[in-house]
């Protein structure tokens, strides 16, 4: 039985976060398999509950100046 690589696609400003509509500069993968995109701000809110539930934490906030 093979692995499956999951490769994280470059999130762009068409992502949006969930939460307030603001350009998106994380993806949170869950364990079912579902994702959540949010801001910085966002993010950084909720980083304790999201570490709890993520598979993986997608993090772009080095494109921000």
């Amino acid at each position: 039985m093979g692995t499956t690589m999951i490769e994280d696609r470059a999130l762009t400003a068409a992502d949006r976060c969930d939460r307030c509509g603001a350009q998106a500069y994380f993806r949170v993968t869950l364990h079912n398999g579902g994702e959540l995109l949010f801001c910085a701000h966002h993010a950084k809110a909720h980083q304790d509950k999201l570490k709890q539930v993520a598979l993986s934490i997608h993090d772009e906030t080095g494109r921000l100046s």
